[in-house]
């Protein structure tokens, strides 16, 4: 029988599937996530996450090897299309036939989910670089907009970094913020956000570095691919030196902000994106 298994788009939540699967002796053929309308000629069956089932399907999997534990934690945290099948197949294999074929990353089951974990790491070593916070009222915050689900993993670089600190970096793209104090992390959904403007000492940090950034430009030396290349686009949206005047402006003021005390810059190669539109909703 075919089936479509509905679940909650946590990892437990996967991982109750996988267990409920086993219980029910069938293979689903898709999986479905969140809140939009099913609309399918299969007959679907909705899994409770069940933290125990989900336990025991992650502890089976890490004693047959630590590097399939691993692949199927971060796997789940990519953009990989059907991402929930690739994994299951990716499961049932090892659970059937033994870690041997990881051995093999031609192998159309793991193949699909290396790559997917390439691109993943490969986003959060660019965002490494490219994450721009802001000071807002003694705390730092910052935005990104990513393909994978990244704060799980880039999330540690800056708790690391910034130890000392308190500071949040919200995900446009998976509506959650990752937030710091001083000895601890959390991730938490946050549906409704929009970045508090700066104050006038923010705003002039904001511009020096743009004007810093404006500066260091060679005119003579302008290669629009090889920047693309070293700095993708999409990231643009998110980067203190892709803004536009709004960005600049500081609170409780209708004027923009002074230039501050730097040489007049040359402007860097190619046109600045438009400005992105900010998440909807409120402050956390």
């Amino acid at each position: 029988m075919d089936v479509i298994y509905c679940y909650d788009g946590s990892l437990n939540g996967f991982l109750s599937c996988v267990f409920a699967s086993y219980v029910h002796k069938e293979i689903p053929a898709g999986f479905h996530s969140g809140e939009d309308v099913l609309y399918t000629l299969f007959d679907s069956r909705t899994v409770p996450t069940n933290p125990e089932h989900a336990a025991r399907v992650l502890r089976k999997v890490a004693a047959l090897s630590p590097e399939a534990a691993l692949l199927l934690r971060r796997g789940f945290l990519t953009c990989l299309p059907e991402k929930e099948s690739h994994l299951f197949r990716f499961v049932a294999k090892l659970l059937r036939a033994g870690p041997g074929f990881l051995q093999n990353r031609s192998d159309e089951t793991l193949f699909p989910i290396v790559k997917a974990v390439q691109h993943l790491h490969g986003e959060v070593h660019l965002l490494k670089g490219f994450v721009r916070f802001s000071e807002l009222g003694g705390v730092l915050g910052g935005e990104i907009a990513p393909k994978n689900r990244v704060l799980p993993v880039l999330g540690g670089h800056f708790a690391a970094r910034f130890h000392n600190e308190r500071f949040f970096l919200y995900d446009r793209t998976y509506k959650e913020a990752l937030f710091h104090v001083p000895g601890q992390s959390v991730i938490r959904p946050l549906t409704d956000f929009q970045m508090a403007p700066p104050d006038e000492t923010e705003a002039r940090y904001r511009l020096l570095w743009k004007r810093f950034y404006d500066t260091i430009a060679i005119k003579e030396r302008e290669n629009p691919r090889l920047r693309m290349s070293n700095m993708p686009k999409r990231y643009w949206s998110t980067m203190t030196e892709f803004q536009g005047e709004d960005f600049f402006t500081p609170q409780r003021s209708p004027e923009g902000v002074p230039a501050p005390g730097a040489p007049a810059g040359i402007s860097a190669p190619g046109t600045p994106p438009p400005l992105a539109p900010s998440a909807p909703g409120s402050g956390p």
